[in-house]
C-alpha cells in the first residue's frame, strides 16, 4: 500500500458508512472508517492519506471545522459530503479548505472518478513539494509550498484551498483576460458548479488578501462582459 491509496471516510451513518467502503475498496482503495472526528487530525497526519471523505453533520466537531484543522495542517485531499443542497454551504464549504463537495444522494461511480482525480493532484502536487517554489510578483510572494502568501510589508495569509488555486492560475495567465468558464475549468471540473458565482465571490476573497477591493482591483481587474484579468509581471 502506498500514501495515495489510502481514504479516510469520516461518516457517523453506519449502512452509508459501510456502501462507502464497499465502492472504494472495489476500486483499489485502502479504506480507514471513523464514526466522528476525534483524533481525525492526528491520524492524518500520521497516515499520510491522501484524501479524506468527511461528513459535514458529524457529532461533536462538525465537518467544516475539521476541514479547517486538517487544512492548516496538511495537504491531504478533502471532499466533503452533506444532504445539504444549499449553494451558500458549498461556498463555505470550499472556502473551509475542502477540494470538493458532494450532495447525498450521489453516484458512486462519480464519486470514485472524482476522489481519483484528486488524488492525482494531492500526489502531483506533494511530488513539488521535494523543491522550493516561490512565485513573485508586484511586491508579493506566493509560496507554493506552504499556499502562503506574503504581503509587501512582510505580513504572511494562509490561503484557502479555493483562494490558492485561482491565484495559481491567475499568475500561470497573468497578462490574459480569463472568462469564468476558463477560470473554472482551471480550477476545478465545471460540470460540479453549474453557474459562475463560486468564481465571482472567490475572486472578492482573493482581492481582500492582496489589499484591494472591486472598486479599487488594479491587480486582478474586471473586464465587463468577459471575466477577469491578472495585470502583475510574474517571476
Amino acid at each position: 500500500m502506498t500514501d495515495s491509496d489510502h481514504l479516510i471516510i469520516v461518516e457517523d451513518e453506519p449502512i452509508t458508512r459501510s456502501q462507502l467502503r464497499a465502492h472504494f475498496e472495489a476500486a483499489g482503495f485502502v479504506v480507514e472508517e471513523r464514526e466522528d472526528g476525534v483524533g481525525l487530525l492526528e491520524r492524518v497526519l500520521e497516515s499520510g492519506s491522501s484524501i479524506v471523505l468527511l461528513d459535514i453533520r458529524l457529532p461533536g466537531k462538525d465537518g467544516l471545522t475539521l476541514a479547517r484543522e486538517i487544512r492548516a495542517a496538511s495537504d491531504v485531499g478533502i471532499i466533503l459530503v452533506t444532504s445539504q443542497r444549499d449553494q451558500i454551504d458549498k461556498l463555505i464549504g470550499l472556502e473551509s479548505g475542502a477540494d470538493d463537495y458532494v450532495t447525498k444522494p450521489f453516484d458512486p461511480r462519480e464519486l470514485v472518478s472524482r476522489t481519483r482525480n484528486l488524488k492525482r493532484r494531492v500526489m502531483a502536487q506533494r511530488t513539488q513539494r521535494t523543491q522550493a517554489h516561490l512565485r513573485r510578483f508586484a511586491g508579493f510572494i506566493l509560496d507554493l509550498n506552504r499556499r502562503e502568501l506574503t504581503v509587501p510589508d512582510g505580513e504572511q495569509q494562509h490561503l484557502s484551498s479555493g483562494e490558492f488555486q485561482l491565484l495559481l492560475t491567475f499568475i500561470d495567465h497573468a497578462g490574459e483576460v480569463m472568462s469564468r468558464d476558463q477560470i473554472m475549468t482551471r480550477i476545478r471540473n465545471r460540470e460540479w458548479y453549474p453557474d459562475d458565482r463560486y468564481i465571482d465571490v472567490l475572486v472578492g476573497h482573493l482581492r481582500r488578501k492582496l489589499g484591494e477591493s472591486a472598486s479599487n482591483a488594479t491587480l486582478v481587474t474586471t473586464i465587463h462582459g468577459t471575466g477577469y484579468l491578472f495585470t502583475p509581471e510574474v517571476t
